[in-house]
């Protein structure tokens, strides 16, 4: 079947160069304005809801606040997952959204769920329930750190949350920025209990004094005459000091201050946070990007504000940037751009070696970059950006471009040396061949149908990448029909004696033409052979490891780090400390910032750690051996628990975990939990294809029980409001009065000595006021207090009580194995059926995405099949061309084996583009062998056995093209080549074995179906 969509091109030289011209322009103009990011945009729709209840324990606050806005929330549309974490004095809950839902309207609602659960909600919750549209799984994008030599944590972090936070905030792309490692500056009273029973006062009236302290309301204005005086009043205390000569008691003149009940000191709200700034104290900004940003050009505004951001604090602090993640991004894209470039050459260099005349290589050496700057103008276009995936996609891309104009010079060549003027060559040639081009680029197109078409994570990282090959594809099939063969009228020139270059006319004297004529007259044989390589493919895809994404470096740990749960806090800071300087004695780390504390939002015995590697050229370490060192470092550490774990470009699910994978049991019942728990942990720590296991559940930290002897306390005249008080007085950092600034609000905050408060016997000290006399009540008269075990937090999954496993892989272990042997640890416990265990976070979505790999393959087949069937209006020739694919699936699995690569999405990738690449070798031959048939009226046997005689050239050249093109993703290192390597060895292990067997398999299986169609007319004639 012949396509002339040249002619008007050929025929019209100067319009078709502005057309080259046109293209170039526009390709080099959408490329400088392309942004620049790591991977493709995904947008997680992710919510994170906060609330505060100061004072109250994690059940406390998972029954009464997290509860109440899990139900509100539960009835959300396009909700995929909740959960929550609930801590002492506060929540968080994360929502995760559909992928198809608007995160705009998925906010709208939240809020309106937040409304709702309002009246249901404590009436002391400090402020109304916040929200943010952030992924918590995400890594932080950059990191700021405040220090200085003469201020205090307390200054260093007002500086930070009340200067720099906001401004940061307004910046376009940032959805959210944690100051971490201190608390806002406060004045704190310090009471001594033993003084206060001593002057017959009680913590309630204490506090009720240092709230009528600061009144801060209107006072009106006073009219004299015609002037207005606004009326103002000393009613707002701003300084210890002033707080200090505060009366709090005067009996018949014998006055009590509050300087004389303890210490009043301006300090901080929470003593119990902590940061260390690569060992300095000093305050942390973690700032995170907002869902769907380009986190290269947020990065690039932030670093734009700094000298502005600078100025604004006090020239006694210095803010310097710890954490830039868009270093390692921009160094992975320099390696793969210039990994692109390589394998350009390295496709026109094939090129050159086989036509041997620099004019027929010219014209296939402008068709690939004219075809890929076509390219950046349709990504431009359609909104992408160049990233590790799309310009994997170019490199890929740069193989296969190449071929249209190749099969098209080739076959114009073939046509000068009939003896035909270059215009006619020029004009037949790319007739004869044209739908051979369209039908090898439209069925390449077939093959990414699947993927545009897949949904979930994977579907859209994948998204862009398939669509920009697909264009490249498209692009580069308009200009080998219309360019090249306008390039080749103008530049080709018959050679003396018919010679072609290398290749051409070597094929019939050569070992390839008499085997082939030895194999066509066996074509059962060859039939058998290639149904062996489908079993052979089969079974080592079976056995091999899968996993999901290849482990990134990117240059950056996040650790996690929980000291006893019994351990007070003087105690985790020194511990902290000691594991932050013995992580910085690692040559390979650079910088590392922690913190811990409150202003983690997290358990008060718990630590994260933010550690930055030095650039790959200066560490000869990789991210995960630098992990393994530091494990080994802490493995004598029996106080503390330390896990790492490489940060990924792709970070799955809603939740911030110790390790990398996680899995979830959950129940109606807690006690459930509590008792299987320590059973499934111990039974995965066994497990040699995991390590670093840990779990959320943390039931061992102690607490004191107060019981309240009622008939005793109503005899008494003390309330249980006035119990609760007391005590929240006493231990809860309570902040009980308002200091307003100009720039912001802080607080006084009330308490016993740290000391005191430390002391579980201060409990049967603290003297309570009574309804019933004027005299203060031991609260040993009216209650005892135990000693117990309970929970620093309490975790939810979807309304319900859950606990949360996290695992890191053991060294050289892929994830399909060690999913399984955890998988069946689990089923042999045997566990009560009111617990649903299942995967979270990155190993759900491999679970999910492992089932879908073979459908996903079978529909790439049963897709390009369709095509080619429209396409050559038979059912039996797709199925020929399709032989082709098994040798390239076998030889993908081999040289993924050899490598030592597992079979990961990258690799599922690799294996649907050979769908697309080899199946071009079958429809060289049999294109041409159909047009034999018809034109001279030969035999199959005689028609295809031509046919694969004089495109054994354009076979050899394009598959040496794609070939050596996907040569530089294989022996690439630096930043992003985990990606890269797989992706290439897939696809020359598939083209090595495929061109090796379908140069054989092909012919004879054309035979064999020509043969079948053959009798099935002889047995129905009609």
């Amino acid at each position: 079947m012949a396509i002339d969509l040249s002619g008007p091109f050929v025929r019209r030289p100067v319009a078709t160069t502005l057309l080259a011209i046109g293209i170039t322009l526009l390709g080099i103009l959408a490329f400088r304005m392309l942004p620049v990011a790591s991977l493709p945009e995904v947008e997680f729709p992710t919510i994170q809801v906060t609330a505060n209840l100061p004072g109250a324990d994690p059940d406390t606050v998972a029954s009464s606040v997290a509860t109440p806005l899990e139900r509100q929330f539960s009835s959300i549309a396009g909700i995929t997952d909740m959960t929550s974490v609930s801590y002492t004095g506060s929540v968080r809950i994360v929502i995760q959204f559909d992928l198809d839902r608007d995160v705009n309207g998925a906010a709208r609602d939240v809020q309106a769920a937040i409304n709702a659960a309002l009246s249901r909600l404590p009436s002391d919750l400090n402020g109304v329930p916040t929200y943010r549209k952030v992924n918590p799984a995400e890594a932080p994008v950059m990191a700021l750190a405040l220090t200085s030599q003469t201020d205090g944590i307390p200054q260093l972090y007002d500086a930070a949350s009340t200067l720099l936070q906001q401004k940061l905030l307004q910046t376009e792309g940032v959805g959210d920025v944690q100051v971490g490692g201190g608390a806002l500056p406060a004045v704190r009273v310090d009471l001594d209990g033993q003084r206060m029973r001593q002057q017959g006062v009680s913590l309630e009236q204490v506090r009720q004094l240092l709230v009528g302290a600061n009144a801060r309301g209107a006072k009106g204005n006073l009219q004299v005459g015609d002037d207005d005086y606004a009326i103002t009043s000393d009613d707002s205390l701003q300084q210890a000091e002033r707080y200090r000569p505060l009366v709090v008691r005067d009996n018949a003149g014998a006055v009590t201050h509050l300087s004389d009940l303890g210490t009043v000191t301006d300090s901080t709200e929470n003593i119990r946070s902590y940061g260390l700034m690569n060992g300095q104290p000093g305050v942390a900004l973690i700032i995170s990007k907002q869902p769907g940003a380009n986190v290269v050009e947020t990065v690039d505004r932030i670093r734009a504000q700094i000298p502005e951001l600078q100025a604004v604090v006090p020239a006694t602090m210095h803010l310097d940037v710890l954490l830039d993640r868009t270093q390692t991004t921009r160094a992975s894209l320099h390696e793969v751009e210039l990994t692109l470039v390589i394998s350009v050459l390295l496709v026109i260099a094939v090129t050159a070696a086989f036509f041997r005349d620099w004019r027929a290589t010219l014209v296939p050496a402008v068709a690939v970059p004219l075809s890929l700057l076509g390219t950046f103008a349709v990504m431009w276009a359609l909104g992408y950006s160049l990233n590790i995936l799309s310009l994997m996609a170019l490199i890929v891309a740069a193989g296969f471009v190449v071929d249209d104009a190749i099969v098209v010079v080739e076959n114009i060549m073939r046509h000068l040396q009939m003896g035909k003027s270059r215009v006619d060559a020029a004009l037949d040639g790319a007739r004869e061949v044209g739908f051979t081009v369209f039908s090898i680029s439209i069925s390449l197109v077939a093959v990414f149908i699947p993927l545009l078409l897949m949904s979930g994570l994977v579907g859209r990282l994948f998204r862009e990448f398939s669509v920009t090959l697909a264009a490249a594809v498209l692009v580069s099939m308009v200009v080998s029909l219309t360019i090249t063969p306008m390039m080749s009228r103008m530049l080709l020139r018959a050679k003396p004696g018919g010679d072609q270059g290398h290749g051409h006319g070597v094929s019939e004297r050569s070992v390839y033409a008499r085997t082939l004529r030895w194999t066509l007259l066996r074509p059962r044989l060859m039939a058998w052979i290639t149904a062996g390589v489908v079993i052979a493919g089969l079974a080592v895809f079976v056995v091999m490891p899968k996993g999901f994404f290849p482990q990134q470096d990117t240059g950056l740990l996040l650790g996690q780090v929980y000291g006893p749960q019994d351990s007070s806090f003087a105690q985790m800071r020194t511990r902290f400390t000691d594991v932050v300087a013995r992580i910085r004695k690692n040559p390979s780390v650079d910088q590392v910032i922690g913190v811990i504390g409150a202003s983690t939002g997290s358990a008060s015995n718990a630590g994260a750690l933010y550690v930055t590697l030095k650039p790959l050229g200066e560490r000869e370490d990789s991210a995960d051996a630098v992990i393994d060192q530091l494990r080994g470092t802490f493995a004598d550490e029996a106080a503390m628990q330390v896990t790492l774990q490489a940060v990924q470009d792709i970070g799955v699910g809603g939740r911030q975990a110790a390790g990398q994978y996680q899995y979830t049991l959950a129940a109606d019942r807690l006690d459930v939990l509590q008792e299987a728990v320590p059973r499934v942990e111990q039974a995965l720590r066994r497990l040699p294809q995991i390590t670093d296991v840990s779990s959320d559940l943390q039931d061992g930290s102690l607490k004191a029980q107060v019981e309240v002897d009622r008939a005793a306390a109503s005899r008494l005249g003390v309330s249980l409001q006035t119990i609760d008080q007391a005590l929240y007085d006493a231990f809860g950092q309570r902040q009980v009065s308002t200091i307003y600034r100009e720039m912001n609000q802080y607080h006084v905050v009330m308490g016993l000595t740290p000391e005191q408060a430390g002391d579980p016997r201060t409990l049967e000290q603290i003297h309570v006021s009574s309804d019933a006399s004027d005299q203060l009540v031991p609260l040993s008269a009216v209650s005892h207090w135990s000693e117990k075990k309970t929970s620093i937090s309490q975790s939810h999954q979807g309304q319900f009580p859950a606990v949360t496993l996290s695992y890191n892989l053991s060294p050289g272990v892929s994830l399909g194995p060690a999913q399984r042997a955890v998988q069946q640890a689990i089923d042999g416990l045997h566990l009560d059926p009111a617990i649903k265990p299942q995967a979270a976070g990155s190993a759900k979505e491999f679970t999910n995405t492992l089932k879908a790999m073979p459908l996903l393959i079978l529909t790439a087949l049963l897709a390009v099949y369709i095509v080619l069937g429209m396409l050559y209006e038979s059912f039996r020739h797709p199925l020929t061309i399709l032989s082709t694919l098994p040798s390239a699936g076998i030889g993908a699995l081999v040289a993924l084996a050899m490598c030592g690569f597992e079979f990961s999405i990258i690799a599922l990738v690799g294996v649907i583009l050979l769908i697309g690449i080899v199946k071009k070798n079958a429809i060289l031959m049999i294109d041409f062998a159909l047009q034999v048939e018809r034109a001279e009226g030969r035999s199959p046997q005689e028609a295809i056995l031509r046919a694969s005689l004089v495109r054994f050239r354009p076979i050899m050249m394009t598959t040496l093209a794609a070939l050596l093109g996907a040569v530089p993703l294989v022996i690439g290192a630096g930043y992003g080549s985990e990606f890269r390597r797989p992706l290439g060895a897939a696809i020359i292990g598939g083209l090595m074995l495929s061109q090796l067997l379908t140069l054989y398999s092909t012919p004879a299986i054309y035979v064999l179906m020509d043969r079948f169609g053959a009798s099935r007319s002889n047995r129905n004639p009609s």
